[in-house]
């Protein structure tokens, strides 16, 4: 090779190093996870999802997550599917396609670390810098989700990349050069779409294209690049939204729908700000801790090194003059804090904090270098504070990477032994036409190749907020469809505590269960036909059964209550269906309710006088109440097992009521009607 072809290839020979290290934990993962699933597995089914939104891209479907089911906005990333196309249409197919993803895993686990010393070793030295490159190798949960077969490390990597690209611009002033316009407008766009947390990275190129702008002196041509690089990076947190408005009518996606707390149904703007800060609460003092979730990943007491990182930044910049890069660090550590709007952090081993991890290796390796800079002033051999900080942290989190990796591959055996299993088991046994209600949809829909239904809502448009609000309101939802003629599943395979519809469940099937795990929704998933012989029954008060009601509203089904202006505030909100005997002749019937509810409030639309019969189940006296006058009081018995019908007569212009128990205490409301007096 000449030297100018080896000056060429030079820029290589440092991820080359650092992807030593990466090859050899990925060989010890990979080994493992072989060994106890018997078969290439990914530790997660969100895993498989992205497999199967990238074999529907290959078809040419877009994003359609199953055949003849419109497009779907649940792809938590655009370009992490798209990655695997290439694989798709070299012929690779079902579990091959887990080798693709084991490799980008293993690049990325080395990029993520070569990003973090480059960025630490202007800011930090190079020794500190090294130090904060092996903490990212030597890191439990990069390597847990490095061959999960999930985005993660992709999402990391940009972060990093774009923090040390935005700062090298701001200090050498390469606004001058046009090349570093195009990195930096191509991070800013394309960094959203490998997970939303990537606008992030589009906000610090955009925060140090701002300071170009501001500070001018540049040629026209140059500032026709500052300016198409600043489009660009504004431009890319709306690409997946714009989509999603595009496909699905609504620019959020299913999965901030089912998983966000603004998008849950019983809080109101303050309790969602409590809820988040709650969220906060928990992350610091417990997540970033080696608290209970994360003693696998991080060492006790890793947030108090953390916190002296933060309070030492700013002595560091004043002291370096590199203010910038110190912003750039602060900013990409403040996006730790972006999953606290999730209704819960704990999914899936924590991995939504996991990106932002090199930012907190970086900031103790701020302590170490600041503390030994201070101290060396003071005290003799103060010069081994440094090291031992930093490297005193890759050993730590070395000591933690055989728990991380026997926990990899203990949780791919049991994605093997469920989801996957069933998704093989549907393909040999499930008709092709047939379509399977799931509630992990991964691996099911992409092994089994046939069309399924997301009774979450995450990959199935127009279902997340039916789960959000409760089986009752799926359960009423399911009924609206069949009798609108939409299709609904023929075939189920979910977990029954999920659904929460024992009204639907039809022939049992099969089912897969598996012990000694952690990470599974249920220890059995079921496969089983689905049954709707009994949808409609509750629709007519069986206590009027000969006479036309003038109105009703159907508790838990959401278009009634709203309708109705019900008022959801009147209890814990959640919902239960009922299949129980509903008369002495022993009649079977279902229907969706409200559980928890100590007042129930609604508006009829009518004001002569009315009949109301009330479907409740209520151990006390329930009393009706119109503009503060007590109408009247009906006693219930209902004991949880079977359906009771109560009437009471309004006068003209009860219009606005409200249910409530004497005795302050509990009950389930389950549907109202009113007749004509």
């Amino acid at each position: 090779m000449t030297e100018g072809r080896r000056r060429e290839w030079a820029w290589l020979r440092p991820y080359l190093v650092s992807l030593v290290p990466s090859a050899l934990i990925g060989t010890i993962a990979i080994t493992r996870i072989l060994a106890r699933a018997g078969e290439p597995a990914f530790s997660l089914d969100d895993s498989f999802i992205h497999l199967q939104y990238a074999s529907q891209l290959t078809k040419g479907h877009g994003f359609e997550y199953t055949p003849g089911g419109g497009y779907s906005s649940g792809a938590t990333s655009f370009a992490w599917p798209v990655a695997f196309i290439p694989f798709f249409w070299l012929g690779l197919r079902g579990l091959d396609l887990v080798w693709v993803a084991w490799a980008f895993g293993t690049l990325l686990h080395a990029a993520v670390a070569y990003e973090t010393y480059r960025f630490g070793k202007r800011l930090l030295g190079g020794a500190a810098g090294l130090a904060a490159a092996a903490a990212c190798s030597a890191f439990g949960a990069f390597a847990w989700f490095a061959w999960s077969g999930m985005e993660t490390l992709a999402l990391a990597w940009v972060l990093v990349r774009t923090a040390r690209v935005a700062s090298d611009h701001a200090e050498r002033r390469d606004a001058t050069r046009t090349g570093a316009f195009l990195q930096l407008g191509l991070l800013g766009l394309v960094s959203p779409l490998v997970r939303p947390e990537g606008a992030l990275a589009s906000a610090m190129v955009a925060l140090v294209l701002l300071r170009d702008l501001h500070q001018g002196g540049l040629e026209r041509r140059r500032r026709l690049g500052l300016g198409l690089a600043l489009l660009a990076s504004l431009a890319g947190p709306t690409l997946v939204p714009l989509a999603h408005r595009i496909g699905a009518g609504h620019a959020a996606s299913s999965t901030a729908m089912v998983k966000h707390l603004a998008f849950d149904p019983y809080l109101d703007r303050a309790e969602v700000i409590e809820a988040t800060l709650a969220n906060v609460r928990l992350l610091v003092t417990h997540l970033l801790d080696g608290g209970e979730w994360t003693v696998e990943f991080l060492p006790a007491g890793f947030a108090w090194p953390l916190l002296g990182g933060l309070l030492a930044l700013p002595l560091l910049a004043r002291r370096t003059g590199l203010h910038f890069r110190a912003w750039m660090l602060l900013a990409f550590a403040a996006g730790t804090f972006c999953p606290s709007t999730y209704a819960t952090l704990l999914w899936n081993r924590v991995r939504y904090l996991w990106p932002f991890a090199p930012a907190w290796f970086l900031l103790i390796g701020v302590l170490a270098v600041e503390l030994g800079h201070r101290l060396s002033k003071r005290l003799p051999f103060a010069g081994i504070a440094e090291p031992t900080i930093g490297w005193g942290l890759v050993a730590l989190l070395a000591a933690k990477l055989d728990g991380a990796t026997a926990d990899l591959a203990n949780s791919a055996r049991a994605i093997s032994e469920q989801q996957v299993w069933l998704g093989k088991w549907a393909h040999d046994h499930i008709p092709e036409d047939a379509l399977v209600g799931v509630s992990d949809t991964g691996a099911i829909a992409y092994l089994s190749e046939r069309r399924t239904f997301d009774v979450v809502g995450l990959t199935t448009e127009g279902q997340a907020p039916y789960w959000a609000h409760g089986a009752g309101s799926r359960f009423e939802h399911w009924e609206r469809r069949l009798a609108s003629g939409a299709t609904l599943p023929t075939h189920l395979i979910l977990y029954r505590s999920w659904m929460g519809m024992p009204a639907v469940e039809g022939d049992f099937l099969t089912q897969a269960t598996v012990r000694d795990q952690s990470i599974l929704g249920d220890g059995t998933m079921t496969a089983m036909t689905a049954d709707y012989t009994l949808f409609g029954s509750g629709e007519r008060p069986f206590s009027e059964a000969e006479r036309e009601p003038l109105g009703s509203l159907d508790v838990a089904d959401v278009e009634s209550e709203r309708t109705h202006r019900f008022a959801v505030d009147g209890g814990r909100g959640h919902f239960c269906v009922a299949h129980v005997g509903s008369d002495h002749e022993g009649r079977p019937l279902a229907d969706g309710g409200r559980i928890e509810r100590y007042r129930d409030r609604f508006h009829l639309g009518e004001r002569r006088p009315l009949r109301l019969v009330m479907r409740v189940a209520a151990p006390c006296e329930l009393e009706v109440v119109a503009d503060g006058e007590r109408l009247g009081v009906a006693r219930s018995h209902a004991d949880g097992e079977r359906f009771e019908e109560r009437t009471i007569d309004l006068p003209s212009g009860a219009d606005d009521l409200e249910i409530r128990c004497v005795e302050r205490r509990r009950f389930t409301s389950y549907h109202y009607w009113w007749f004509a007096r």
